[in-house]
């Protein structure tokens, strides 16, 4: 490690006049500090968010969630007031990582990082999702950019993360078992309406994506058998050491298939 200077805020705005372009506002912490430590990050200040009380917090006001930014993936997936209107959402944050980082990881920190192996971005974009920041609200689809890309300009944060919950919603992951990220996870859901949104993590070359061919299936029939005839394109897909392109494309069937029969 080297040398940074600590700041510990106590509210946003204070958090907001600390920022500069060589500060990093800590989080969880989960990606930030292994990556300091491997000198691939080298911030002259680190400003820790966990202490604002503004970024705490989960309410659920009939379908409507909001979630603050500082929430650990625990608190999520133990959430009793999330899991009685979207089920599929503490399910997916109960399985990410191990313990420790579920208790140290938050879904603000998880998002701005938008690593293509993570949980949440397929979920908030299949939702339909808002992310507040400090200046502005964006909806999932203009937050997320790209691979390990974000909307948020220097010196903005997340605040919080709101939804309207699905009256179906479910969440499948082929776990990396040594960093159990997602090699491939799909999150569906099924409004009151009928309208369907399928989010794919871990296996986009670009990061989270959505699934069209996938959504206009089960539009007609919410089901795992609407999948099976289906053709996921491997172009746009992944390659590294885990997985090809190929097996990638197949996973995200296979996924979507569990992801369904879990919200049914």
């Amino acid at each position: 490690m080297y040398a940074t200077t600590y700041h510990r805020p106590a509210s946003v705005d204070e958090a907001v006049k600390l920022a500069s372009e060589e500060a990093k506002y800590l989080s969880g912490g989960q990606t930030l500090l292994p990556t300091m430590k491997q000198r691939l990050a080298a911030p002259s200040d680190l400003i820790d968010l966990r202490h604002i009380d503004a970024l705490k917090g989960i309410s659920v006001d009939g379908k409507h969630v909001r979630i603050g930014a500082a929430c650990t993936h625990n608190e999520i997936a133990n959430s009793d007031a999330i899991s009685a209107v979207c089920p599929g959402f503490t399910y997916l944050a109960g399985h990410i990582g191990d313990p420790a980082v579920r208790h140290m990881g938050t879904i603000g920190g998880s998002i701005a990082n938008n690593d293509p192996a993570a949980d949440y971005p397929a979920a908030l974009l299949a939702l339909g999702a808002t992310i507040t920041t400090n200046s502005r609200t964006l909806s999932a689809e203009e937050f997320f950019t790209g691979m390990f890309e974000t909307a948020l300009e220097e010196g903005e944060m997340v605040t919080a993360v709101e939804f309207d919950a699905p009256e179906k919603s479910g969440y499948a992951k082929f776990r990396n078992p040594a960093s159990r990220y997602a090699m491939t996870g799909v999150f569906v859901c099924k409004g009151a309406d009928g309208s369907v949104g399928v989010g794919v993590a871990g296996a986009g070359a670009d990061g989270a994506f959505r699934s069209p061919e996938m959504e206009s299936a089960l539009a007609s029939n919410f089901a795992a058998s609407a999948l099976e005839g289906i053709s996921i394109d491997p172009s746009g897909l992944m390659t590294d050491m885990h997985a090809s392109a190929e097996y990638r494309a197949n996973l995200i069937k296979v996924m979507g298939k569990r992801a369904v029969e879990q919200a049914g």
